[in-house]
């Protein structure tokens, strides 16, 4: 159900990639609630995703190539992005996260360096450069919302997200400090949203995923939160009914951050132990 709540708000969603992506739901619920969007991706997922389905989808959306490591490119996307949708910006999603180490199956106790660095540019630096650029060319109206997308791998140990890890947690870093610059300068709102194990094309290259994704399912009182709530999350962070939240992490997870944990998890062990429950 569409409730209009971005009716004439314009913005753009990074990181859509296919049907799976977190971005890509989003994009769609933006849309059915009247926000009008454009979208971008680097060069290379440009080829390899489908992101001009979903730009047809989406009321034929511009597509803008930009490498979000890229000043140049951030401002270039910027400009054409006001030029297109005739004003200032309302909204941004940032979807980016890649790591070479976890491609490459780099163990994380043997990171090669120069993967690392690249890991921590394109997924958390990214962000700084973005929020950098929309300040410089004041490209985001007031009360604006910047979202973006990040795990509880920042905060706790899970030894297959490897430097990721990291780089979220630098984000989540990034969006406090920013938050606080861009509110008081131009009440632009940062946050970030600590996200379920999600069955997406970047999420289910991560080693483990698929008994993790069972394992924080069972552990959450609510199940884990899927690409669409994420998507109507993102949505509410949007819009002017989130209008005074700013530089918080926040979870989006059926409660697995704050479960210790689940009888679900107990009588399993037990089972495997041979133990009965008492």
């Amino acid at each position: 159900m569409a409730y209009q709540l971005l009716k004439g708000k314009k913005g753009i969603i990074f990181g859509a990639l296919d049907e799976r992506s977190i971005a890509w739901k989003t994009a769609l619920r933006v849309c059915e609630e009247g926000g009008e969007i454009v979208l971008t991706n680097a060069p290379i997922a440009l080829r390899m995703g489908k992101i001009n389905e979903l730009a047809q989808q989406c009321n034929n959306a511009q597509v803008i190539p930009a490498d979000a490591t890229s000043v140049e490119d951030l401002e270039n996307l910027l400009n054409k992005s006001m030029e297109i949708l005739g004003v200032k910006l309302d909204f941004v999603l940032h979807s980016i996260g890649m790591s070479p180490n976890v491609r490459k199956a780099i163990p994380y106790t043997n990171t090669n360096y120069d993967n690392f660095l690249k890991t921590l540019d394109i997924s958390a630096l990214s962000l700084h450069k973005l929020l950098q650029s929309c300040m410089k060319l004041d490209a985001v109206n007031e009360w604006g919302s910047v979202l973006a997308l990040t795990y509880i791998a920042a905060q706790r140990t899970f030894p297959g997200y490897n430097d990721m890890a990291e780089a979220k947690a630098l984000m989540e870093s990034i969006a406090r400090s920013f938050g606080y610059h861009y509110g008081f300068a131009k009440k632009v709102r940062v946050n970030t949203i600590s996200q379920s194990p999600t069955i997406t094309t970047a999420g289910s290259g991560v080693s483990g995923f698929d008994a993790f994704f069972e394992y924080a399912n069972k552990m959450s009182p609510l199940g884990n939160a899927t690409s669409d709530d994420c998507a109507n999350y993102c949505v509410s962070m949007f819009s002017d009914l989130t209008r005074m939240v700013t530089m918080q992490n926040l979870f989006h997870d059926g409660g697995f951050s704050n479960t210790g944990v689940s009888q679900a998890i107990v009588e399993e062990m037990q089972k495997a132990a041979g133990v009965s429950g008492s």
